[in-house]
């Protein structure tokens, strides 16, 4: 048996275990952590006790789903575990490399580390990037990936974009180690891809427009070095006189227990023989977690208004992993939105299928004032609420445009892509609309 304590800041939450014979994942609170005052699971679907009836199949599915959720994705694990020198499906290896600065506040470490523990404090290594050094990694891409520095892997974030994790301090950037700093700010570089060159100013114009209209949103900002990076400042830490506090967040796959290959609701594909088969992330699911927030009011809220934004940026891409709670003793809270982009502005051939779909709903072409009324019986919110929002949101988004598009153009955003943009989104935000006044004629009745 193998195991990893793994920690909240300088508390010991519980122990990971692994049995290499039988595959299987274990996971066992700390009993300080449990009866600690403020203590909270790591997730809904991982309880401070363990539901009666659970078989170690099912706990063991549900820790491997939680921890791996944790984990980059695509070439960035790949990336991560060639460097580690294990295989992408050793959870164990990857979490050993990687696990020291996880998304939210977890650390992950090896439980014979005595180093690793608050008995053995430490001071942060600071290792400071340069623009200059970030310019010559991003143009060294196709030979040294980018998430590895200094022969270490400098990712443990989920996603497949090239980014790494910075402390940012009086505007200068540092990978940091040990101690009681941590990464405050994320940077991601333009992909390899040059048919996705466009990519940071397309998430900085959709992070920036939800904020102008009143949605929470992650702050980001767009510099050159000269190549274009977009910073995203994380929401999930918080710089104090002692050093920088982590939050524990959980996206929505793990706080619904679901692999991160569920993250789309056709999880098997769209092709017709598949279509019906919904069993990924959905937005009806995860509404139904707002059930578990001490304010569900107000993330009810939060989340429809979300999803009607996704909508109106044309961000087909919009799936489970991109919502996040934070968790704590008080329950799960709406985090802020992150990793929206106007997909249909990229002019890169994705897909124009909607990663969870508005009711039946899976392209804008099928979207009638019916499936937003679907939506809204689905999920639980009155017709009106729902028509309301839409046609806030939209009157918004198209009143401040051309503002907005000056100010993105004076932040270095080029002026074609923002004109893309605009064209995009305007166009959207006209049709959806029009649709909002039919929506509250519908009844419950009708979706019987």
């Amino acid at each position: 048996m193998t195991t990893l304590n793994v920690w909240a800041g300088e508390d010991l939450v519980g122990a990971l275990g692994h049995d290499p014979q039988a595959n299987r994942f274990s996971f066992d609170y700390a009993p300080e952590w449990v009866h600690a005052p403020g203590s909270f699971p790591l997730s809904p679907q991982l309880p401070l006790q363990r539901p009666v009836g659970e078989t170690p199949e099912q706990h063991s599915a549900q820790v491997r789903q939680f921890f791996e959720n944790l984990l980059p994705e695509g070439e960035a694990l790949d990336h991560a575990a060639l460097t580690a020198g294990t295989t992408r499906s050793n959870l164990v290896g990857l979490l050993i490399a990687i696990g020291k600065e996880t998304a939210g506040a977890l650390r992950v470490t090896l439980a014979a580390d005595k180093a690793a523990t608050p008995d053995h404090p430490v001071r942060s290594h600071l290792r400071e990037i340069t623009p200059d050094q970030l310019s010559e990694r991003i143009r060294q891409r196709e030979n040294v990936p980018f998430s590895v520095w200094d022969g270490k892997v400098r990712l443990s974030i989920a996603g497949y974009q090239d980014k790494i994790a910075v402390y940012e301090r009086e505007g200068r950037w540092f990978l940091v180690e040990g101690g009681p700093l941590a990464s405050t700010e994320i940077v991601k570089p333009l992909p390899m891809r040059s048919q996705l060159a466009a990519l940071p100013a397309n998430e900085h114009m959709c992070m920036r427009l939800a904020r102008r209209i009143g949605l929470a949103a992650a702050s980001t900002r767009l510099v050159h070095v000269p190549e274009p990076v977009l910073l995203v400042h994380r929401f999930d830490r918080v710089e104090t006189k002692e050093g920088v506090r982590r939050l524990h967040i959980v996206d929505g796959c793990q706080a619904l227990g679901l692999a991160v290959s569920m993250k789309y609701e056709r999880a098997y594909g769209d092709t017709p023989e598949v279509a019906n088969l919904r069993d990924g992330a959905s937005l009806p699911r995860l509404f139904a977690l707002v059930d578990q927030s001490p304010v569900p009011a107000v993330d009810r809220l939060g989340l429809l208004r979300w999803a009607i934004f996704q909508v109106l940026i044309s961000n087909t891409d919009a799936h489970g992993k991109n919502v996040s709670f934070f968790c704590d003793a008080r329950g799960l809270r709406l985090a802020p939105a992150y990793d929206m982009v106007c997909m249909d502005a990229l002019d890169a051939g994705f897909s124009h299928t909607y990663a969870m779909a508005i009711g039946d709903a899976f392209t804008e072409e099928a979207l009638t004032p019916y499936e937003w009324a679907h939506f809204g019986h689905l999920c639980k919110l009155p017709f009106r609420l729902v028509a309301h929002e839409l046609e806030g949101l939209a009157d918004k988004v198209i009143s401040i445009m051309d503002a907005f598009l000056g100010e993105m153009i004076s932040q270095s955003v080029p002026s074609a892509v923002a004109q893309r943009f605009q064209e995009v989104v305007m166009a959207t935000c006209t049709r959806q609309r029009a649709h909002a006044p039919q929506i509250a004629r519908f009844k419950r009745s009708d979706f019987q």
